[in-house]
């Protein structure tokens, strides 16, 4: 079989300070409900060798948050393996948005487990703008890393 991959969009804005935010999504259901810290994550979600990991990354975004990917210039993360194994390829775009108004898509499993009844539950149940140095101990462990490559990124186009 071959290995799992999922792209995505990591939106990011600038205050009115010029400081950087970048928008994570707090993951749904049951076993992420009162967690917090490695309990968020990019936008992002599997795809099949039929598909490009850039379309895909626009589809998830649309289907996690239930708003249109945003248009604008794509800064390329890179890919990133997760400690599932799976492969994450991730971009950047600057775009602002209001987390009053994402209608997250959901998903359905047993719940509670054995019970034999099916719940439907948030992919994201809330999404919030966050620092780079806010976000990093939110995000799952192996997203980390494209905090700092935006970081990079940022920095080598001249800007904060």
């Amino acid at each position: 079989m071959a290995d799992k991959r999922s792209a995505g969009l990591l939106l990011f804005r600038r205050t009115a300070d010029g400081d950087v935010e970048v928008l994570i999504g707090h993951m749904g259901g049951p076993f992420w409900s009162s967690k917090d810290v490695s309990a968020w994550s990019i936008p992002k979600g599997e795809y099949g060798p039929e598909e490009t990991p850039e379309a895909a990354a626009r589809r998830e975004f649309e289907e996690e948050l239930g708003l249109p990917a945003p248009d604008g210039e794509r800064l390329a993360l890179g890919e990133a393996r997760q400690p599932n194994g799976k492969t994450v390829t991730i971009w950047a775009v600057e775009s602002d948005l209001d987390p009053t108004r994402i209608v997250p898509g959901t998903f359905t499993m047993e719940w509670p487990r054995g019970s034999g009844t099916q719940r439907e539950f948030p992919e994201i149940d809330r999404v919030s703008w966050f620092t780079p140095e806010a976000a990093a101990p939110l995000l799952v462990s192996g997203q980390r890393v494209f905090l700092e490559r935006l970081a990079t990124a940022l920095d080598g186009r001249g800007e904060p």
